[in-house]
């Protein structure tokens, strides 16, 4: 195991740390009780691109922790992963390398489901959940899911892209176009990404996010589901079913919003958030 710090003259590198022979690039900011972030699946994703927003306002109160996933940002590639335990022995092993035993969790989207799977596996190392967007069920793919998913490097093909995440088009500023597709075209970035998520049958990809819904009824955790009402990614008959199957879980809807709930509706995020991993739910 190691623990160096990367050239960080891009935001998007912070800290890496090998744990079995594989590197996890990560953000640590923030002194307190530990909350991880787990990112989302989009094209030229990092954890600095999902959570840059939050992480400074979180970090007043929790210490905050957000990792590239295997096969996204600056962590190292797996190749093609078929099975999402190859996330969750990530986080596990991340959480063991820090010496950190038990987490509050945000998973955004891809996110989502990883983080649920993370609490079936490992239920003593959960304390709450944010469960964003959240894949985690099968549903029938979304066209706008298919779309993302298939992604090719290009500058317009990344502007599509993003306009399916956000509801408000003018979010999608041409330095984030940009920022986002130079991160998306690195070979060792799109080629993990595409192997992935950009076969055929990428209604595989939502099953195998999928956990199955008796481990998810079971879960005991305090839970707080979101999910943007214009949200065209993730269904919202899907987040429903889902905030029913859990026994502990809050849904909250957010108006004039997407996918991107942590971006476009920011401020109630980090409030909210924040509110209920300090008290959990509230009668």
């Amino acid at each position: 195991m190691a623990d160096a710090t990367l050239d960080t003259t891009r935001p998007e590198i912070g800290k890496s740390l090998v744990v079995g022979g594989s590197s996890t690039n990560y953000h640590d900011v923030g002194e307190g009780d530990p909350v991880l972030l787990v990112h989302g699946s989009g094209p030229g994703v990092t954890a600095w691109a999902n959570w840059r927003l939050n992480m400074p306002i979180l970090a007043e109160d929790f210490r905050v922790i957000a990792p590239d996933m295997f096969g996204f940002g600056y962590s190292d590639s797996k190749g093609r992963i078929e099975d999402k335990q190859v996330w969750v022995d990530q986080l596990a092993g991340f959480l063991d390398g820090l010496g950190i035993d038990k987490v509050s969790i945000v998973g955004n989207s891809f996110g989502g489901g990883i983080t649920l799977a993370f609490m079936i596996a490992h239920p003593d190392r959960v304390e709450r959940a944010v469960l964003m967007g959240p894949a985690g069920l099968n549903f029938p793919i979304t066209p706008a899911l298919d779309k993302v998913w298939g992604y090719e490097p290009s500058v317009e093909a990344m502007r599509e892209s993003l306009k399916y995440l956000a509801w408000d088009h003018s979010r999608l500023t041409e330095d984030l176009i940009q920022s986002r597709y130079v991160a998306s075209a690195r070979p060792e970035a799109h080629e993990p990404y595409h192997a992935t998520f950009g076969g055929a049958d990428r209604q595989a990809n939502v099953a195998m996010l999928a956990s199955r819904e008796e481990d998810i009824a079971a879960i005991e955790h305090e839970t707080l589901i979101l999910h943007g009402i214009a949200d065209q990614v993730i269904p919202l008959d899907s987040t429903v079913r889902l905030a029913t199957l859990l026994k502990r879980a809050d849904l909250h809807l957010f108006a004039e919003c997407g996918h991107w709930v942590q971006i476009e509706r920011m401020a109630s995020f980090n409030r909210t958030v924040a509110e209920f991993f300090k008290s959990g739910l509230k009668a």
